[in-house]
């Protein structure tokens, strides 16, 4: 294949070992600890690509500030995109000339589900969103902003909820399932070394199977595209209302229609970035 680019997008709520809000957070004290597991999933996905073929990796910081990994202990074969703000949040570089796939690693399942830490791309803003109707997670909504742009996601790795979750946006989508949840905060997981094990080596099959010409399943939603959120609160509405192309559903849902996914991640980006006014 002529493409052998891999851009891995690293969200840190699907990272085995992670359960509680506070290992998520930067300044509380086991967020330390957390982001290390996050880079090694990270050095693991990037094994995996380049043992699959891939002549470039991209990385993709793609949780809260989009600062967490450690740069000094990324693989120095791949390039890391951090910071925020960026057009294309948790899909920066998936525009690149070259780009074949994605691997999501870390993520979780959308709001409103059993998923460990589920919420939908920011859980102090939005209880739930959809887009041309369809309810959707960050796992639905990057891969379908991926999928306008012609690029499929080739693995998901996180818990069991977030798997189910993706088989039905991407039926066959491999998944490495790296915790099952008993629940948002509790349930069971691999060690984070045997996390590594089964992320490297689903990364090298499935960037493998990419590259020598198997067809991956791309998530494309037609446009114009509708956004709709359910705000966590109706005061959050009243802060998103005031944007003049945003339509007041009811106390706390709006709604406004975009011309593509990008618009319309952008559009719920900027959303979540008003709502900081209220925090």
């Amino acid at each position: 294949m002529k493409n052998s680019k891999i851009l891995i997008s690293m969200d840190i709520e699907g990272v085995a070992g992670v359960w509680r809000p506070e290992q998520t957070q930067a300044g509380q004290g086991e967020y330390e600890r957390a982001r290390r597991w996050m880079t090694e999933e990270a050095n693991a996905a990037i094994r995996g690509a380049f043992k699959g073929g891939a002549r470039e990796v991209l990385v993709n910081d793609s949780h809260g500030h989009f600062g967490n990994l450690l740069a000094d202990e990324i693989d120095p074969r791949a390039e890391l995109i951090q910071g925020k703000p960026r057009t294309l949040g948790m899909m920066a570089g998936v525009d690149q000339k070259g780009v074949a796939g994605v691997l999501m690693v870390g993520w979780h399942a959308r709001a409103k589900t059993r998923g460990v830490l589920a919420h939908t791309s920011n859980s102090f803003a939005f209880a739930r969103v959809w887009l041309g109707g369809q309810e959707l997670g960050e796992v639905g909504l990057y891969a379908a902003l991926a999928g306008e742009l012609g690029v499929p996601v080739l693995l998901a790795s996180g818990c069991d909820v977030m798997a189910d979750e993706a088989q039905v946006l991407l039926p066959g989508l491999p998944c490495a399932v790296v915790k099952w949840s008993d629940g948002a905060r509790s349930g069971r997981s691999l060690s984070p070394q045997a996390a590594r094990a089964l992320i490297e080596e689903g990364c090298r099959e499935a960037v493998h199977r990419r590259l020598h010409g198997h067809e991956a399943p791309l998530l494309q939603l037609p446009a114009p595209i509708s956004l709709r959120v359910q705000c966590q609160t109706p005061a959050l509405a009243d802060v998103f209302a005031l944007w003049p192309h945003v339509l007041r559903e009811d106390g706390d849902t709006v709604e406004l229609s975009c011309a593509s996914v990008q618009d319309a991640v952008r559009s719920l980006n900027a959303l979540g970035a008003m709502s900081s006014v209220l925090r």
